[in-house]
């Protein structure tokens, strides 16, 4: 059966290829691969298990599928010396590249070159802010290197996973080390951990906010749900008080009262009073009914006992006539409207509806 083997290439390039032999290549081994129109040289960054699970969730893997293309055999010393010469040739791509850019007046960056091991290609890799007509630039290099010319536009981000560097946390870009796939960043996810809105504080080397800011972000969101909203007005045991901020690693929350006192409080110390403030506000509604039931328990209490003569229901006022005359103060819906107005429908009451029978007289 082929071994699956991730092949890393010059600029942290890496792509997916088969080993048909027996034994699988050892780890960081140079290899001589099956590309486009010829072979390459690349190192063994990864294989087995590691190489299954980076294949289906890489950016540059194949999914659930194969790679159709193969390592060739293990690259030999004679192997190892030619590529040797291709730093020294891809620096003097880019600088002729460069004259050839200004020369055609072109709004691109030429970031970096990338020969072929066989030198049967030239990739130059670009960035431009708007599109660019590169076909007169690719015919002049063609007839400059005698080979096949490729331009690749690239954004920012992978400028600088090519490129590589030392972020502002003292070590190796994530995107140039480690990171599978280059996922955008928002402002709104700076705003979510309280981080600072200036660009010049929370952007890395490439200009754009940092990939770093996307790591935390999913368990601010999740602590925040445990917290009550900034701003909102809740009921504590001091009265109305509204929530000024959080603080989610600490598990405090600041409040502010009606005169400006502020105060700090535990997440479980606000629970605690706002579940109280809730029920105070509950009992002082409530205590007429709690000086008329005194005595009995809460399981005693029934609907009959509720609804006497000692407990009348409320009735509005313009029934309150008609309620005298009625034993235990019951009124009927119809006694309750000839006390009152004449209740009428939508359309004028009962007229048009076919009924003979006088209405009610006032």
């Amino acid at each position: 059966m082929a071994h699956l083997v991730e092949v890393a290439f010059k600029g942290n390039r890496k792509e997916f290829f088969l080993w048909d032999y027996p034994d699988p290549p050892p780890l960081n081994a140079a290899v001589i691969v099956d590309v486009e129109r010829g072979e390459d040289l690349g190192f063994i960054h990864a294989l087995g298990e590691l190489a299954q699970k980076r294949n289906g969730g890489c950016s540059h893997g194949c999914g659930t599928s194969l790679p159709e293309r193969k390592a060739l055999r293990l690259a030999t010393e004679k192997d190892r010396l030619l590529s040797k010469d291709l730093a020294r040739l891809n620096e003097e791509a880019r600088r002729k590249a460069m004259e050839r850019v200004r020369a055609n007046n072109l709004g691109m960056k030429l970031s970096d070159a990338e020969w072929q091991w066989d030198r049967k290609k030239l990739t130059l890799y670009f960035t431009a802010d708007k599109r660019v007509d590169f076909r007169n630039l690719v015919r002049d290099l063609a007839s400059l290197f005698r080979t096949r010319i490729e331009l690749k536009q690239i954004g920012v981000r992978d400028e600088a996973k090519r490129l590589d560097g030392v972020g502002r946390c003292g070590r190796q870009y994530c995107s140039a080390s480690w990171l599978p796939e280059l996922r955008p960043v928002n402002l709104g996810v700076a705003k979510d951990q309280r981080l600072s809105l200036n660009p010049s504080q929370i952007s890395g080397a490439c200009g754009r906010l940092m990939c770093c800011l996307r790591y935390e972000h999913e368990f601010y969101v999740q602590s925040r749900k445990r917290f009550p909203k900034e701003g909102k007005i809740v009921a504590t045991k001091l009265g109305e008080e509204k929530i000024l901020s959080i603080d989610i690693f600490h598990e405090r929350v600041t409040l502010r009262g009606v005169e400006g006192d502020q105060r700090t409080l535990t997440l479980a110390e606000y629970k605690e009073e706002t579940q109280h403030g809730g029920n105070s506000v509950a009992v002082a509604n409530g205590e007429d009914d709690e000086s008329a039931t005194e005595g009995i328990q809460p399981e005693e209490i029934s609907p009959e006992l509720m609804y006497t003569a000692e407990h009348p229901v409320p009735t509005p006022r313009a029934n309150s006539a008609v309620a005298e005359n009625r034993p235990n103060g019951h009124v009927t819906p119809r006694e309750g409207e000839s006390a009152g107005k004449r209740r009428r429908g939508r359309r004028g009451g009962r007229r048009g509806r076919g009924d003979d029978t006088p209405p009610e007289s006032p």
